[in-house]
């Protein structure tokens, strides 16, 4: 049977008209609208951030002052037909963009391509899966329909790198604030023996274990939890059970800081603390508070305004 092609419909039009324009279209006839709002984007962030790290600065920019309507229609004479009764007295231009059966489901997947990072990650969508690697680099497999924007952010990056530069062969990490578990997974994917991953949304568990999944990482060498080292002592004892080469925390200045009082408890001798998510304007907070903590700061790295440290217990 030939695939059903399908035209999207797109209208743009501003806040305060956008609840007219919606009663005139569902008047009409049109059903399943999809509307494209700033606000409603930004709610949506805030109320599903335990897929991502970080978004895009440029997915943000292109989101300012949005607000969209768009249906669909089928490719064909009667799709045409239906469309000129869909927009009957309504004057507004309009745009078209052909899609294939289903495709309004997986179009975003175009904005996500695989992407080298520092010398050795190269984070590739699961649908490129079994395209080629360049040789030299270790893929890692990611679905971005579940960590929306991974990898693209400098202090991702900035994490990342210094994954490549301080992860152990054989030895383990911890990953404080996993969030989508791409930190700690690139970890087990550059030799680490195995990986323990902590955040407080409790989303993020099954998040994380989807992508290690992804990775052919099973939960012999990948542990989830749920929770505040912050606050929870009986958490912190069980992750101190064992120390690490390596503990990982791509968070914010204002939780990094107090968390600074806690990494050396998880670290084994000459372990390193790399912290990342630090606007470069907070970066002398937290280097101070390293200090005050034992942690002796060795390697500060910048990009796009954003900073990673790098730190060891002071000798």
């Amino acid at each position: 049977m030939e695939d059903v092609k399908w035209l999207e419909v797109t209208l743009d039009t501003t806040e305060a008209e956008l609840d007219a324009l919606c009663a005139r279209l569902t008047g009409n006839g049109v059903t399943g609208l999809a509307i494209e709002d700033e606000e409603d984007f930004k709610t949506f962030l805030e109320q599903n951030h335990q897929y991502w790290d970080y978004v895009d600065d440029g997915l943000l920019a292109r989101m300012k002052g949005v607000c969209r309507v768009k249906f669909y229609i089928t490719d064909d004479a009667d799709g045409r037909k239906q469309l000129e009764g869909w927009l009957a007295g309504i004057d507004q231009p309009y745009s078209l963009a052909s899609l294939g059966d289903n495709d309004w489901a997986h179009s975003w997947q175009k904005y996500y391509k695989p992407m080298p990072v520092g010398e050795r990650l190269y984070i590739v969508p699961e649908w490129e899966r079994g395209e080629p690697v360049p040789a030299g680099k270790a893929p890692l497999y990611l679905n971005p329909g579940l960590t929306f924007g991974t990898g693209s952010h400098a202090s991702t990056q900035l994490c990342l790198m210094g994954l490549e530069r301080y992860t152990v062969p054989g030895k383990p990490v911890l990953d404080l604030g996993c969030g989508s578990g791409i930190l700690s997974i690139a970890a087990l994917v550059l030799g680490a023996s195995a990986a323990a991953a902590v955040d407080i949304d409790p989303k993020a568990v099954d998040v994380a274990y989807e992508n290690a999944a992804l990775n052919g990482i099973g939960r012999d060498r990948y542990t989830v939890r749920a929770g505040n080292v912050l606050t929870d002592g009986a958490l912190v004892a069980e992750l101190a059970r064992q120390k690490y080469a390596l503990v990982l925390a791509n968070i914010v200045a204002d939780v990094i800081i107090p968390l600074s009082a806690r990494a050396g408890e998880f670290l084994d001798t000459d372990g390193v603390f790399l912290c990342s998510g630090i606007i470069d304007t907070r970066a002398g907070e937290v280097e101070a508070a390293l200090e005050r903590n034992g942690l002796a700061v060795f390697e500060r790295r910048e990009q796009n305004g954003w900073v990673a440290l790098a730190a060891r217990a002071a000798r």
